[in-house]
């Protein structure tokens, strides 16, 4: 097996006690390459340090400030690889993530980030067609071109309209991005936020037309949490700020939440 260890490194973000931890572990551990897999934890607990000595995989503890964007970014800053994954704890990978990630990464110029097409899981059955899945597949047909994918004009006009990139989907490439990647103040739209920074920087965004991520579609998902607390429109409203006039924002606020 092609060992890329010293090259991407797996950030798996634990919190609590989640059923679903192993099954993404093992996706990690079934890559067709081998990358270096660490998980972090705001909430550390038996679970998760019995997970971490079982498939041999060290365990930092963020005695910091926890939340989402806290987690992620004490993660990120755990690793010293050129190339980061933030894997989120319900959700798994395709066995060809991994290789078909590096083999992008390594041939482009001057990557930013690289993500892929997705899949849903929903009730522990695999949806790869539906209504939201075809919306946005239809909004990132622009970066289908490679062309496009280094135009960050196209790149603004795609988040422009919603974000339609899956964030555990996400490579970044430390070399060409900030040391912060994660501002701390939205509960859904963190990730948004960072592309729509990221989009504005010289570089590449690497769109992988496979489905090779799968997002897991639970009651207790962060995003299903935000739409209960209503918090998605006013998150919404302000990404669309950055993009359109305020009146214009309002009416896509609404549409998308709606």
């Amino acid at each position: 097996m092609r060992d890329i260890s010293h090259l991407h490194t797996f950030v798996i973000c634990a919190y609590k006690e989640c059923e679903y931890l192993e099954e993404l572990i093992e996706s990690l551990e079934n890559q067709t390459v081998k990358s270096s897999i660490i998980m972090e934890t705001s909430t550390p607990n038996d679970f998760i340090f019995d997970m971490g000595k079982k498939h041999n995989i060290p365990v930092y503890v963020n005695e910091g400030e926890g939340g989402i964007t806290q987690d992620w970014n004490f993660g990120y800053a755990q690793t010293t690889t050129k190339y980061v994954t933030i894997a989120h704890q319900d959700d798994k990978y395709a066995p060809e993530y991994s290789e078909s990630m590096i083999n992008a990464m390594e041939s482009a110029s001057h990557p930013l980030i690289y993500f892929t097409n997705y899949a849903e899981i929903r009730d522990g059955e695999v949806v790869s067609d539906n209504q939201i899945l075809r919306i946005k597949r239809m909004l990132l047909k622009p970066l289908e071109d490679f062309k496009h994918a280094k135009s960050k004009w196209w790149r603004r006009r795609v988040l422009s309209l919603g974000d339609p990139v899956l964030c555990p989907s996400i490579t970044f490439a430390r070399e060409n991005v900030p040391e912060v990647l994660f501002q701390n103040h939205f509960l859904a739209s963190e990730d948004w936020e960072t592309l729509e920074m990221l989009s504005k920087m010289d570089g590449e965004f690497l769109y992988d037309t496979k489905i090779l991520s799968f997002h897991r579609i639970h009651a207790e998902s962060t995003t299903t949490l935000a739409f209960a607390l209503n918090k998605r429109y006013v998150e919404d409203y302000e990404m669309f700020r950055k993009f359109w006039p305020k009146w214009i924002a309002k009416i896509e606020g609404y549409l998308l939440t709606s």
